[in-house]
């Protein structure tokens, strides 16, 4: 019987082969790995030979997800084939895995996220460390815009990084944007030189319900019911943490509540306005800092001036030295870095994923800070930037 059935497989493919190859010519192993489509097979069985299989006729017991359509070809799922041979019962283990073209991506991404989360936590902590040396929060954010801005037009003439191409018309809408990154920017160092950084982050992480407010009511935008239920844990937590705040000052509260609001208007005014630009994140981010100097300095000059400066600066290098002049040029770089590559990061990846490493992001800066300046934390405390925090991620999850 088995002589039968061989006898018909070798008629079964001499037939076919004279259909698909009416021109006769020699066979060769190497001709057929050569046009093969699939890659070449190894065998995983340890001391035996292939040579020794092909003697023996192979039946597929298995084939999952095993298709050649177009949507398949795009996905390019794994698919496993199992084959054993006639006399025997256990698989041979013959694994075809097709090549992951998304890997190169994903990894991109991650570097994308961890470059960001490290240079946030950098700058936060040497932004502390100068305003509890140098409590001038309006010249701290002004020197943060001009090293930025001073970085990338270095990179443009030196031709490191491409200029953009930008016309009157591209600065008409990237004006209110400018107005306010320049509030949200200034209000998050002031709450910070007042308060610990644990404390405003914990505040800033309510940012999602002021988006959904403003969207709501100024805008006229509906969301589902589950976006709205995830405000109640953010709002909740946030109210938990600044009533349980050991160092508890209302104008870091306000500074951090007034950042909130300005940069969701900042992302209201860039959707609107940047629709259809060419522009790439790192160039549009350097755009936005030069345009909020332009705003920033002139107020800063006349909030705290340069008398108060001088004396403060004074001051600080009495008390801290050279160091000092480090600590400003620090928080100065680390503040553009962090924020560029965040631009330059939602060029690849959603909003949703960019709302999801924020949050990651609030985690770092917090924990962080808590361990390097000690900053005392109630249980209650942690309790409720713990629910604000999680609040914010089912934000983005209902959001989507």
């Amino acid at each position: 019987m088995n002589n039968t059935m061989m006898s018909s497989l070798n008629q079964s493919k001499l037939a076919f082969t004279s259909l698909t190859n009416p021109i006769p010519r020699k066979h060769s192993s190497f001709s057929a790995l050569k046009f093969s489509p699939l890659p070449i097979i190894q065998n995983s069985q340890k001391g035996l030979s292939f040579d020794k299989i092909s003697q023996k006729p192979l039946h597929i017991s298995s084939i999952e997800s095993f298709s050649f359509s177009r949507k398949t070809q795009q996905e390019k799922p794994v698919t496993v084939c199992n084959a054993y041979e006639a006399d025997r019962s256990s698989p041979l283990d013959i694994n075809i895995e097709l090549s992951d073209e998304h890997a190169a991506q994903k990894i991109k991404i991650g570097l994308y996220f961890a470059t960001w989360w490290a240079l946030n936590v950098v700058f936060n902590i040497y932004n502390k460390k100068v305003l509890n040396a140098f409590p001038y929060p309006w010249l701290t954010s002004t020197l943060s815009l001009a090293c930025g801005s001073l970085m990338m037009l270095i990179s443009w003439a030196t031709r490191i990084a491409d200029a953009p191409k930008t016309d009157f018309e591209f600065w008409k809408t990237l004006f209110p944007v400018a107005v306010a990154h320049t509030i949200g920017h200034v209000a998050a160092t002031v709450s910070m030189s007042k308060v610990a950084v644990s404390f405003t982050h914990i505040i800033k992480s309510g940012e999602p319900a002021f988006s959904v407010l403003v969207s709501k009511f100024l805008l006229g935008e509906t969301f589902p019911l589950p976006v709205y239920l995830s405000l109640l844990p953010i709002i909740g937590g946030c109210a938990l943490s600044a009533a349980t705040e050991l160092n508890f000052n209302m104008t870091g509260f306000m500074g951090a509540m007034i950042s909130n609001l300005a940069f969701v208007f900042r992302n209201i005014f860039s959707k609107k306005g940047m629709s259809g630009k060419s522009v790439s994140g790192m160039n549009y981010y350097a755009c936005l800092s030069m345009l909020s100097l332009l705003i920033l300095t002139p107020f800063a000059i006349a909030v705290e001036g340069p008398q108060m400066w001088a004396a403060g600066w004074q001051n600080a290098l009495a008390q801290i030295g050279p160091n000092f002049v480090w600590w400003v040029a620090a928080q100065s770089i680390f503040y553009h870095l962090y924020n560029q590559v965040s631009y330059m990061s939602l060029d690849q990846i959603s909003p949703l994923t960019f709302s999801i490493g924020n949050t990651m992001k609030r985690i770092s800066v917090i924990v962080s800070s808590i361990i390097i300046f000690h900053t005392p934390v109630q249980p209650v405390n942690a309790l409720g930037a713990a629910i604000a925090i999680l609040g914010t991620f089912l934000y983005s999850q209902a959001k989507q």
